[in-house]
């Protein structure tokens, strides 16, 4: 059992513990404390009982364990923060200006992330314990009830910015985030300072107005839960507001200053996106059924949302599309057994009816 900073020179383990992170494709590393935060724990508890996370009752039914690492895993003593980039080479924004193509979040557009990070997360895990016989180690990656950017914060690695997400002086905020609990004591980095000063770039980029405040999100209006999260009819103030995004949304991240820092180069090549998936046409995801869907979307994070609240997502871009080309197969969906999609179809094609000439 480790009981000593002294015990492994574990000064000289953090500085090889972040050469051996970078090995496996992290750009950024920090170590913090892994003692509870009251203060982020509180502000947790506020923003639940506002009501601000939606239907994601995952988020409330453990939040005794997102009070901090030692509510989680009480013998911890130390939390690595890591983050692996997935900056992107294009424009994520540029297909605004293709109504007819569907918008898909940079971060989907490759392997499905739970996987990539996790195995490099167990990788450097593993050289931890070879490091440091005795030491206990547990890594997470998003499933789990682990608040990743605050930690990221208080490990150095950035800061949360006014959007809500980490922001990296180097790699911007187009980072995927993990983190390994450990027993061994290791000296914390120190927080990192909030750089985002005056700009409000992110905040006035929503498309939904989902910042009631600068550092607060209301995921109730984010096009990223209403496209990811949110199950049935997408309420009808929002739709227009999708455009064409089907999968989540880039908006507040692609305008931060920050991610002039962060380059394509960075970016883990599991991340690449998929040719299918850079610019797709809404044409062909609408003829989707559940085993096409499940073929074209097979590692991919895009699967865990099923087919019919996909298609409904597609429908919603259709309708806004005004394209008349698209009338016809979102009629088809009019009878689909889900009854979502087929809510979502009867609202495309009066949107795309209001713009067809009367003959």
């Amino acid at each position: 059992m480790v009981n000593s900073a002294d015990t492994f020179g574990h000064g000289d383990l953090a500085t090889r513990l972040k050469r051996e992170a970078r090995r496996l494709g992290f750009v950024a590393c920090g170590i913090a404390s892994a003692e509870d935060e009251p203060l982020r724990a509180e502000r947790l508890e506020q923003w639940l009982g506002e009501g601000c996370h939606g239907t994601m009752e995952w988020m409330e039914t453990r939040q005794h364990h997102r009070r901090g690492p030692r509510s989680l895993w009480p013998e911890a003593h130390s939390v690595i923060a890591l983050g692996m980039s997935y900056a992107p080479a294009a424009d994520p924004l540029a297909l605004a200006a293709h109504p007819n193509r569907a918008r898909i979040s940079a971060y989907a557009q490759g392997a499905d992330y739970h996987d990539v990070v996790k195995r490099a997360l167990k990788a450097l895990a593993r050289w931890l314990v070879v490091e440091a016989p005795g030491a206990g180690v547990k890594v997470f990656v998003d499933t789990a009830p682990v608040m990743e950017k605050p930690l990221g914060q208080a490990a150095g690695i950035g800061w949360q910015g006014k959007h809500t997400n980490l922001v990296s002086r180097q790699a911007g905020s187009w980072l995927f985030l993990g983190a390994i609990y450990t027993t061994l004591p290791f000296t914390p980095d120190g927080m990192h300072a909030d750089r985002c000063g005056s700009c409000t770039a992110c905040q006035s980029a929503c498309p939904t107005n989902a910042f009631p405040a600068p550092y607060r999100l209301d995921a109730r209006r984010c096009i990223s839960y209403l496209t990811i999260e949110h199950k049935g009819p997408i309420p009808v103030e929002f739709r227009a507001a999708l455009g064409n995004r089907i999968y989540g949304c880039d908006d507040c991240l692609a305008v931060c200053p920050w991610n002039s820092f962060a380059t394509a180069g960075q970016a883990n090549r599991a991340f690449l996106p998929r040719a299918e998936l850079a610019a797709p046409r809404l044409a062909d995801l609408l003829q989707l059924d559940d085993a096409a869907f499940r073929a074209v979307f097979a590692g991919s994070p895009i699967k865990r949302i099923g087919r019919d609240r996909f298609v409904r997502n597609c429908l919603y871009a259709a309708g806004n599309s005004r394209d008349p080309a698209l009338f016809m197969a979102a009629h088809r969906l009019l009878a689909d057994p889900d009854p979502a999609v087929a809510d979502a179809a009867s609202w495309a094609m009066d949107r795309i009816a209001e713009a067809m000439p009367v003959p």
